[in-house]
């Protein structure tokens, strides 16, 4: 059959599916879904999230001082004391407080490489199309969050890669 747009069937047929981008954009609107209730009702019980991100992104806004201390990557923790959380459908706004001193960030979704609540052992991380090409390379291990005494490594991280035709 086809179709005003053209025969869609066709199209799916010579192209393959990115089951890869599709899962990310899934995975992007489950963290979405997760702060907008964060943001409306406040964090419940003892959930709180390590989100490592790139802060080389283009649309990362954060203090240059906090640029300067994680010039590649950073782990954030949202649990205690936080502020001014604004989500949207690219990414979200939050001020945290840096050694008593409170400063608002913003962090794209495609930015995020670890969301982790270790409270539910629950993690996922995003696989970028470097590791697809690098085959060889060792896969590197998620970061440590930058907070005394807890540790994203205790939370199982839901990788990609488990479930990629190799």
């Amino acid at each position: 059959m086809e179709y005003a747009d053209g025969n869609w069937w066709g199209d799916l047929m010579s192209d393959s599916i990115d089951y890869g981008n599709l899962m990310h954009d899934a995975m992007r609107g489950l963290i979405r879904e997760v702060l907008s209730q964060v943001a409306d009702e406040g964090l419940p019980a003892e959930h709180h999230f390590f989100i490592t991100f790139d802060t080389t992104h283009e649309d990362v806004a954060l203090a240059d001082w906090l640029r300067q201390r994680y010039p590649g990557e950073m782990t954030v923790v949202v649990q205690h004391w936080f502020e001014n959380l604004e989500v949207g459908d690219n990414g979200f706004g939050i001020t945290l407080n840096f050694g008593d001193s409170p400063e608002p960030i913003y962090i794209p979704y495609d930015a995020i490489s670890t969301f982790v609540d270790p409270s539910v052992e629950f993690g996922l991380r995003f696989e970028t199309q470097d590791s697809d090409e690098d085959e060889g390379a060792e896969e590197e291990a998620p970061p440590e969050p930058d907070v005394e005494g807890a540790t994203a490594s205790e939370a199982e991280v839901v990788s990609l890669d488990s479930f990629r035709k190799h």
